[in-house]
């Protein structure tokens, strides 16, 4: 079954969710243009997903996707907290940023009930989890409204174990893919594997539809998942340069320039393994750094060297998010980008 099918949609597109980087309008753009248009809300509290949600759905009458988190929050560890600060205090001196403007918050939180409560005014027809699934209990109530649910799955192992727990489809997300990984059942990087190689493993495990994601940038790369039995693809990183993405100019400029050709996985950002452009940062502490929090804890820190610098016109210590794979970016409309996907 395609995911044409399975979400009523009329072409095999996914837009991947990206935090930091889009919101309403950019799923809005692609749902419109026939593909699932994806909304980030792993960063949006109550309001913040009301006010997401209402945009979008005044934008569109076409289906689409709303993506949350699903991990466990870590106790807060103050001694991991302090060698985390005094790994990053050289710097916090260099751009005279005082330690005290750090705020407390993870800045990312799990699926809730009260974010399911919001939902359940829109009944949005595609709910999408990372890091696993949320209680079975708040997956049945999306299931009651009609929604369908996908997760990210990075090993066979895992696929199959979204399938037992009861989603309609899998996103196959191979190590090319920029953003975080989606691991949930053993973190250890050495466990995964490029899409061509885990995605028709994933299919032969697997009796529900599969969707390639990481490495995909273009219309040949479509029709390669496809014919590995893919039931539809999930691109993120070509969609960056859209006219309707929030990318910042920084970021924009990064992915223009031969610095795209090296990505790495770094945790430096979150304290979760995500695919970024290598930069100061992650290339004076990592890219891995075991003094960093867990995810999401060590964002914290890292947020007022972040602005500090932006504010400067660097992105030496932003997480530039972005996949192998740079080059189906393009200062274009996403509608565009959308159906160059599929092809003429």
């Amino acid at each position: 079954m395609t995911i044409q099918e399975v979400f009523g949609i009329e072409l095999p597109i996914i837009q991947a969710p990206m935090a930091g980087v889009q919101d309403h309008e950019l799923a809005a753009a692609v749902s419109n243009a026939g593909g699932l248009g994806s909304l980030p809300c792993a960063m949006l509290d109550v309001e913040g997903l009301k006010r997401e949600l209402t945009a979008l759905t005044s934008k569109t009458d076409k289906p689409y996707n709303v993506n949350f988190f699903c991990h466990t929050p870590p106790a807060h560890d103050s001694a991991i907290e302090g060698k985390w600060r005094a790994t990053l205090l050289p710097y916090f001196e260099e751009l005279g940023v005082e330690l005290s403007s750090i705020q407390t918050g993870a800045g990312r939180s799990p699926f809730s009930p009260e974010l399911l409560s919001v939902l359940a005014q829109f009944k949005p027809p595609v709910v999408s989890f990372h890091f696993g699934l949320p209680a079975p209990l708040l997956i049945a109530q999306i299931k009651a409204w009609g929604g369908k649910v996908l997760s990210s799955a990075t090993t066979v192992q895992e696929a199959l174990w979204l399938e037992r727990h009861g989603v309609d489809a899998i996103i196959a997300q191979g190590l090319e893919a920029g953003g975080h990984r989606g691991f949930f059942l053993d973190k250890d990087i050495t466990t995964q594997v490029g899409t061509f190689a885990l995605l028709p493993q994933i299919v032969d495990a697997v009796s529900i539809p599969v969707i390639a994601a990481g490495g995909i940038a273009d219309a040949k790369g479509v029709q390669a998942a496809m014919s590995l039995g893919a039931a539809g693809v999930q691109v993120g990183t070509a969609y960056l340069l859209c006219h309707e993405a929030k990318t910042s100019p920084m970021h924009r400029d990064a992915l223009q320039s031969e610095r795209a050709s090296s990505t790495a996985l770094t945790n430096i950002f979150s304290g979760g393994a995500a695919r970024g452009i290598v930069n100061r940062v992650m290339a004076e502490l990592g890219p891995i750094s075991t003094a960093a929090p867990a995810f999401p804890l060590a964002s914290a820190a890292l947020a007022p060297l972040r602005a500090a610098a932006e504010a400067q016109g660097s992105g030496e210590f932003s997480p530039l998010w972005a996949g192998q794979n740079v080059s189906g970016c393009a200062a274009l409309s996403a509608a565009e980008l959308t159906r160059s996907l599929v092809g003429p």
